[in-house]
């Protein structure tokens, strides 16, 4: 099924003392006459059922175990020599040292760049050990769909070449065999990985926790810009004259990242970096700033919750939520922080305050609270949800769209940006027939007398019908509030059937513009009909199972979270659910579409409420959502949103090759 190849490709030897180690090659590769072709690797892989092969090497003379003599304990070293007096190793010193350590160098070509939509058409991975290659593993992969015209013209890779070729269904588990205990190593590592570990999820494998190194991470933490501008692996291959140059196919890529691999490490041995542990130190930059305020994580509980990190001036400078508070917190004073302005906010933080919290619902519900009361300066996002946009029918005669900040009975939103909601809008107009011109109508005369219809950038009204009366007109504004309130879905049949029309003419580039727009509808209508059904609930209490095996419990009023708790294992949760509830905040509603309730908050008990075995406890209204909402689009239009990924696909898969 997978062909794995094993050979003495170099022969390479550690040469160690305490400050450098380096390798040097003493054999060139004997596998640059093997025929990987696609051709080639279909017939090895044509054997029925699974067929795995590993071939054993000697192990270098250097590396192989030595019998304790009196010398060993002694200092001397019958590679390096005499190394000083004997003394006893501190933990840190038994970690692997690199030259001990696996590799396995691995490289996808995949139809895309998503690791959600995509998947994979070939693997290639190379095991080293010591500067030595100890073994191969190249196939091309079904992927079950056809491969895109760009990413063909990149890789080379057709969907005639992959037509019979394994699953990932059977490459994988042999992969995983192939790299057991070693250190997946990858150019990019998040983009294989994570095509990996997808495929992985999807079929319910188990994924090894490997350790990952990233040469893209490495390059950049070694080279300076002025000798590496690109860290691309075309440019570092060609800057270390790698003896094989990447092709974007897998084995060679993964053949090329060998050789940078071992320059990279070439340039750091004499840094004090032995192990692979001391290689993850090295890997990030932890600034004195950083280093200094450990402490401040100290005595923070292993529980969710919300922090706050405050400045000089007791001003909240950053707020987060996170399931540990002491593991997340920690993480700001290491290295595996990067972002800039995070350091930044270390280096001015004081202290850290905390809000324990039942579970990640209430730790997310009060974090965007804090967000709001605060607006913390190192913070992005959810700080201002007034400035967010609503889309609202005028009150009037003739009634047209408007765009506000505040929502009203009827309205539509949130939108994130004034743009977003106009092409919403206007498109829900065209195939309602909602007037643009805004002329004020008295109710006694005709829509049309001022707007004559024009073909391109005309009033919709107009292009539906030349003269209308407000009677006539008001057909058109009830297909908008029927639209928004689930109770009717023509306009989008509308829609639909004008796409067809479109495709049907051969208009392609007409009708995937409108296609596009369509489903930003949908997703806008249905996200304010969702989070409605939600809001127009006066009380709902649910409970889930909890990881330690009690019960999470939630009371949410009107859309928010009034009450939060646990109930906890091998204690009768109604009365401590009845608890919850009494003690729950008291929530006056308003007549906005949310009554009231902040859009994301009830974003968030809507996921919350999603997720499985969610139960719900009692009810004061049904929790329901409309029978003819825009949920039952959702498929077409996430069907058209895949378009839209697949059609960009190939810009993204070029970019991160």
């Amino acid at each position: 099924m997978t062909v794995i190849r094993a050979s003495n490709r170099s022969q390479s030897r550690y040469l160690a003392n305490d400050h450098v180690k380096a390798f040097a090659n003493t054999a060139n590769s004997n596998l640059r006459d093997q025929d990987y072709s696609p051709r080639r690797v279909h017939e090895s892989l044509s054997v029925p059922g699974p067929t795995l092969t590993f071939v054993s090497l000697p192990i270098p003379w250097d590396s192989r175990p030595r019998r304790a003599s009196s010398s060993t304990f002694s200092g001397y070293d019958q590679v390096a020599g005499w190394q000083g007096p004997a003394r006893q190793l501190a933990f840190d010193e038994l970690d692997t040292p690199l030259c001990d350590t696996t590799f396995v160098v691995v490289d996808l070509e995949t139809t895309g760049g998503s690791s959600e939509n995509d998947a994979i058409t070939e693997i290639g991975a190379v095991k080293i050990r010591g500067g030595e290659v100890i073994g191969e593993l190249a196939t091309l992969v079904d992927p079950g769909r056809s491969i895109p015209p760009l990413i063909v013209e990149i890789t080379g890779i057709t969907t005639a070449m992959v037509m019979g070729a394994p699953t990932i269904d059977r490459v994988l588990p042999s992969f995983l065999e192939f790299a057991k205990g070693a250190v997946l190593v990858a150019h990019n590592a998040p983009f294989d990985v994570g095509f990996l570990r997808a495929a992985a999820a999807e079929r319910n494998i188990p994924w090894p926790q490997f350790k990952v190194l990233c040469t893209v991470k490495l390059a950049r933490r070694v080279l300076t810009r002025d000798e590496a501008p690109s860290v691309k692996l075309s440019a570092l291959a060609s800057l270390f004259r790698a003896t094989t140059q990447p092709t974007h196919r897998a084995l060679d890529d993964a053949r090329a990242t060998v050789d940078v691999l071992h320059a990279l490490l070439e340039r750091i041995g004499n840094q004090g970096v032995q192990s692979y542990t001391e290689l993850v130190d090295y890997l990030p930059a932890v600034s004195a700033g950083q280093r200094s305020k450990r402490g401040l994580a100290a005595g923070l509980p292993r529980t969710p919750g919300v922090y706050l990190f405050r400045g000089p001036g007791d001003e909240v400078l950053y707020i987060g939520t996170t399931v540990n508070l002491q593991r997340r917190v920690r993480n700001y004073f290491t290295g595996s922080e990067t972002r800039g302005r995070m350091k930044e906010m270390v280096a001015l933080a004081e202290r850290v305050d905390h809000v324990e919290c039942a579970h990640w619902l209430e730790a997310g519900v009060r974090e965007l609270r804090l967000l709001v009361a605060h607006a913390p300066p190192y913070n992005r996002r959810s700080k201002f949800p007034k400035r967010a946009w609503w889309a609202t029918l005028t009150d009037e005669a003739f009634p047209r769209f408007t765009l506000t900040r505040k929502a009203s009975a009827g309205s539509l939103g949130p939108f994130g940006s004034r743009a977003h909601a106009a092409d919403v809008t206007a498109t829900i107009g065209e195939f309602c027939g909602i007037r643009t011109c805004t002329a004020r109508i008295p109710a006694g005369e005709m829509h049309g007398r001022d707007c004559p219809y024009a073909v391109v950038g005309g009033c919709p009204a107009s292009a539906r019908q030349a003269f209308q009366t407000a009677e006539e007109y008001s057909c058109s504004a009830a297909a908008v509030r029927d639209l928004i309130a689930g109770r009717d879905d023509e306009p989008l049949r509308r829609m639909r059937h004008r796409i067809e029309q479109l495709a049907d003419a051969e208009l392609f580039e007409s009708a995937a513009r409108l296609r596009d727009r369509a489903a930003e509808v949908v997703h806008a209508v249905r996200r304010v009909q969702r989070l409605a059904a939600i809001a127009a609930i006066t009380e709902l209490i649910a409970a889930r199972r909890a990881p330690d095996g009690g019960w999470e419990v939630v009371v949410v009023r009107s859309g928010r979270l009034a009450a939060a708790g646990v109930a906890a294992r091998n204690v009768p949760p109604m009365p401590v659910i009845d608890a919850i509830a009494a003690s729950a905040e008291t929530v006056i509603p308003d007549d906005s579409p949310l009554h009231g309730a902040l859009a994301e908050e009830v974003g968030l008990v809507a996921s919350w409420l999603d997720t499985p075995g969610v139960r719900i406890v009692r009810t004061t209204e049904g929790y329901a959502e409309p029978a003819y909402g825009t949920g039952r689009w959702l498929g077409w239009a996430e069907l058209a949103r895949d378009a839209v990924r697949a059609e960009s696909a190939g810009a993204t898969y070029l970019r991160l090759a």
